[in-house]
């Protein structure tokens, strides 16, 4: 397993660790005061095995610590992961992105899907679809400049004969606007 592989894995591994309501309960309890496994036992009214199998799962996923108090182990929270916020957790680092997984995968698919020699084959229907085919035309218009309706038509007409539909899909989703007969495309 790559290294990419294993700080994914071990991402996962904390929101599979949270994913549980007794272990909230658990890290909630912890959060007060460090605890043993036999006293979350009787406050959670749960048999001591349980408890102790979560506390590993926790344990695991790097959020408790463990040390030795006589002959309890007494587990305490690990500060430096619960004071990081939720988009910290989640973000994957450039440097840590898998290799052939491509962010664009889905935009490239549509335009292939709907482009054939740079010509559109059909306008789709879905609006996410529509979306990406929209922003990739709308590139062939220079941002903060102005065109007439003429200079737009002859702009779409290359990539498709339904322009209105195309003028009006630009506009609708925020691509371009329309004001005093000229358009522009907006700044991205």
């Amino acid at each position: 397993m790559s290294n990419i592989e294993s700080g994914l894995e071990e991402r996962a591994r904390l929101f599979k660790a949270l994913g549980h309501p007794v272990r909230l309960l658990i890290v909630n309890l912890i959060r007060t005061k460090p605890r043993h496994g036999e006293e979350l036992a009787t406050i959670l009214n749960l048999q001591a095995a349980t408890v102790s199998y979560h506390l590993s799962a926790l344990a695991e996923a790097g959020l408790l610590q463990a040390h030795k108090d006589q002959y309890y182990q007494v587990y305490s929270l690990v500060e430096a992961m619960l004071g990081q916020t939720l988009s910290e957790l989640i973000h994957v680092p450039q440097s840590e992105k898998t290799p052939g997984v491509a962010e664009d995968a889905y935009r490239s698919k549509v335009l292939n899907t709907f482009f054939r020699r740079g010509r559109l084959i059909q306008i789709p229907a879905q609006l996410k679809k529509r979306q990406i085919v929209l922003e990739s035309i709308v590139q062939e218009f220079e941002p903060e400049r102005d065109y007439s309706e003429q200079q737009v038509n002859q702009v779409l007409l290359e990539f498709h004969d339904d322009v209105a539909s195309l003028r009006r899909g630009m506009i609708d989703v925020g691509l371009m606007t329309r004001g005093g007969g000229m358009y522009r495309r907006k700044m991205s």
